[in-house]
């Protein structure tokens, strides 16, 4: 790959871990860019994933930095995270590379249509930030914890497949549980990462990873992973939910168009 190749990633890292830690959808543009440098689609996917284990590692580090994740949570969504993670990385070393964009690109307009829904609750929330805030509500009771259980589990299998996009699952399964935007995102981080942590190897072991774009492209995500979760704690809620719509709007609008 050319110096100005890598220059590319790099840049493209930077706002891949900036729109991945405010929402979600950053891969819509880093595997692309893979393959728009000569990667095949199925090592694009494994390659991606150096870069969000560092993406990643930096946005927990933060938001565990500024006291907005809530780790009494990390337990609920761990397990079921990793276990769905598994699953989908057999499926994606198992299956060849499908044509799945328009499905894709309805799944988002789902995502933003209960992200415009829940915006009408909570709205004594919306000027609050992750630093100070109220206490973060406990783990859900009853059926409905086995219903966000199941709603980690699928996430999980669905990053461990392709993993882009899959920000957005996170953050709907999260507002359905009660949480707040700024603390949703810093436990979507946090499962995210278990998530990829997962699938790595699989990946590695595959011959599916070439280090140095990938090395290259984790650089700049850490570095957006860090502004983000900055952005995210300074702006608060109502801000990061126009964020949020607008990100999802963009990659089904892409996803549709090809």
């Amino acid at each position: 790959m050319t110096h100005q190749g890598l220059a590319l990633l790099l840049v493209t890292g930077v706002l891949t871990g900036l729109l991945n830690t405010l929402a979600g959808g950053g891969s819509f543009l880093s595997m692309p860019m893979l393959i728009f440098l000569g990667q095949s689609p199925g090592v694009a996917n494994g390659t991606n994933r150096l870069a969000i284990v560092a993406q990643n590692l930096s946005g927990v580090w933060g938001f565990h930095r500024y006291q907005a994740l809530p780790w009494r949570w990390a337990g609920w969504t761990v397990l079921p995270t990793a276990l769905g993670s598994l699953a989908g990385t057999w499926l994606a070393l198992a299956t060849p590379d499908s044509q799945l964009r328009r499905l894709l690109a309805v799944f988002m307009a789902t995502i933003t249509l209960w992200t415009l829904i829940s915006s009408r609750r909570g709205s004594s929330q919306d000027d609050s930030s992750g630093a100070g805030a109220a206490e973060p509500p406990a783990f859900p009771r009853g059926a409905r914890r086995w219903l966000v259980q199941l709603g980690f589990f699928a996430s999980g299998i669905y990053g461990g497949f392709i993993q882009a996009g899959v920000g957005f699952l996170l953050l709907a399964v999260l507002s359905f549980a009660g949480l707040d935007l700024v603390r949703a995102n810093a436990v979507k981080v946090l499962a995210i990462l278990v998530n990829s942590l997962i699938a790595l190897p699989g990946f590695i072991l595959a011959g599916r990873v070439e280090w140095l774009p990938g090395l290259v492209l984790a650089l700049g995500t850490m570095v957006g992973a860090r502004w983000g979760v900055r952005l995210t704690i300074l702006k608060g809620q109502r801000w990061l939910r126009w964020v949020v719509t607008v990100a999802v709007l963009l990659c089904a609008i892409k996803l549709w168009l090809g």
